[in-house]
């Protein structure tokens, strides 16, 4: 059953997080974060699934991708980095194979049309930049205080590490910022089918 909020929409997922939560530990300390631009200290991301064969497609622009913003006084639209293909992200980084991320994985790709699968941290007092996405996003609290806190326009919110998944209409001006002094990580997925917040959309409503 959903659970229907502006902006955003609960699903049941009935995830077992503490298992996420230590695959996520383990695979931090073998592979660390990826980042396109090391001077930012607010992105930090391990990318679970890629384009088949296609390792770049985890690199560079790819790790953040496509987001317009305004960046000063004038309150401008300024669109930051290039498109990403995000229907070509099929296939699951092999590192993730036979892990419980894989099943987290497959579960997520049989209930919706998705892109790409990031591990995304923020680290304690940090906050993203008011902008907009090209797509929905399914967000799974791993790692969570009452402090990290989503503002989409003009509601604000949090998500609870529950074992569900929470998609978010990135598609509108919004920003997260971690309010607490501890590293908040969520499982995020691009969400293909712009019609997630429909009563009627997806498999779990």
């Amino acid at each position: 059953m959903a659970l229907d909020k502006k902006h955003y929409k609960e699903y049941k997922l009935d995830i077992d997080i503490e298992k996420l939560g230590k695959a996520y530990l383990d695979f931090k300390f073998h592979l660390g974060f990826r980042k396109d631009d090391k001077s930012l200290a607010d992105f930090n991301a391990i990318c679970v699934n890629r384009i088949p064969g296609d390792e770049k497609s985890i690199l560079g622009g790819n790790i953040r991708g496509l987001y317009w913003t305004m960046a000063d006084t004038t309150n401008y639209e300024e669109q930051r980095l290039e498109p990403v293909k995000e229907s070509l992200y099929t296939e699951l980084c092999p590192e993730f194979k036979n892990t419980y991320i894989e099943e987290v994985y497959n579960l997520v790709k049989s209930k919706f049309k998705i892109g790409r699968m990031r591990f995304l941290m923020k680290p304690p007092r940090t906050c993203l930049s008011w902008h907009r996405d090209p797509e929905m996003r399914l967000h799974i609290p791993v790692i969570t205080n009452k402090g990290n806190i989503m503002v989409i326009e003009d509601t604000a919110f949090h998500m609870p590490a529950n074992g569900n998944g929470y998609i978010t209409d990135n598609t509108k001006y919004h920003n997260f910022f971690n309010g607490s002094e501890v590293e908040r990580v969520h499982l995020v997925t691009t969400i293909l089918d712009h019609n997630c917040l429909d009563d009627d959309c997806c498999k779990l409503c």
